[in-house]
């Protein structure tokens, strides 16, 4: 989810052609809810840290990442939710 418009994030969704939408919170409600805005004097403070959250089916935060390799973000993530079903 960024704080970009939708307008902007369907661009942005169509010109590197991801499968799946992207979220926008423009307002930055749902971002001050899940703690990812940056301090005002911060530099990038109109950018939401980068945090990703792994939800159990039932909705509950079963862990968060402050991601600092994008890169090898998604491979720590499935290790994570494979060792949470065992």
């Amino acid at each position: 989810m960024s704080f970009d418009d939708p307008a902007d994030n369907k661009a942005f969704k169509e010109k590197f052609d991801f499968p799946y939408p992207l979220l926008s919170d423009p307002s930055k409600s749902v971002g001050t809810n899940y703690g990812v805005l940056r301090d005002p004097s911060e530099q990038f403070a109109d950018f939401p840290k980068r945090i990703s959250y792994l939800i159990s089916p039932e909705g509950i935060i079963v862990k968060s990442y402050e991601v600092a390799d994008p890169a090898g973000h998604a491979e720590a993530v499935l290790e994570d939710l494979i060792a949470a079903q065992q």
